[in-house]
C-alpha cells in the first residue's frame, strides 16, 4: 500500500495512476508486443508497398502508414502510463474493514438488489467481470466504507442509498499456496 501521504489536491489525479500488480503487467506485455511483434510486422508491409510503385493508390501502403501511426499512438501512451503508475497490491492492504483500492464489496442497495464489485484502477476494470474504475461513481461512494455502513451514492435519478454487507480482498502473498 502507498505510504507516502499526498496533499488532498493531489490525491484526484493520483488516483488515476494506480493500478494493480498484474494490471500493470497487463500494460507492459501489451506495449512489448506492439514494440517487439506488431510494429515491426507493420514496417515490413509498408516497406514493402512502398517498393511497389505508386504510393498515393496503395491501398497496403495506405492502411499500413495509417496502423503505424495508431501504434505509435498507443506507444506513447502505454509509456506515459506505465511511467507515472502508482502500483498498488490490494493484497498488502493493512485495513481489511474498510473498502479501498482492490477491494471486493458486496452492497445492497434500495432495491433489495445485491451487487458485487471491485475496485480497480481506470486503465484495467473490467465491469463484465465486475470491476469498476476507482473513479466511478459507485467507488467514490463506497470508498472508506465498513461493513454495515450507508453510503450515498448520487445518480441522475436522485440519491440511493448503499449498504455495505462484506468486504474482502485477495489473501496476503504470504498465505497464499
Amino acid at each position: 500500500m502507498l505510504t507516502q501521504a499526498r496533499p488532498a489536491a493531489d490525491a484526484g489525479r493520483d488516483l488515476a495512476r494506480y493500478i494493480s500488480p498484474v494490471g500493470m503487467e497487463t500494460l507492459r506485455r501489451e506495449l512489448n508486443t506492439l514494440l517487439r511483434d506488431e510494429r515491426p510486422r507493420i514496417v515490413e508491409i509498408v516497406s514493402w508497398a512502398a517498393g511497389n510503385g505508386d504510393r498515393s493508390e496503395n491501398g497496403d501502403y495506405l492502411y499500413g502508414k495509417k496502423r503505424l501511426r495508431e501504434i505509435d499512438r498507443r506507444v506513447r501512451f502505454l509509456t506515459k502510463r506505465i511511467e507515472k503508475a502508482i502500483v498498488v497490491d490490494p493484497a498488502a492492504q493493512p485495513r481489511r474493514d474498510r473498502v479501498f483500492f482492490g477491494a471486493s464489496v458486496t452492497y445492497l442497495t434500495e432495491r433489495d438488489e445485491t451487487r458485487v464489485v471491485t475496485i480497480m484502477g481506470v486503465d484495467e476494470a473490467d465491469t463484465a467481470r465486475g470491476e469498476i474504475s476507482l473513479l466511478s461513481p459507485v467507488a467514490r461512494a463506497l470508498m472508506r466504507a465498513q461493513v454495515g455502513d450507508e453510503v450515498r451514492l448520487r445518480t441522475p435519478r436522485g440519491d440511493e442509498m448503499l449498504e455495505i454487507v462484506a468486504i474482502s480482498y485477495p489473501p496476503p502473498a504470504e498465505a497464499r499456496p
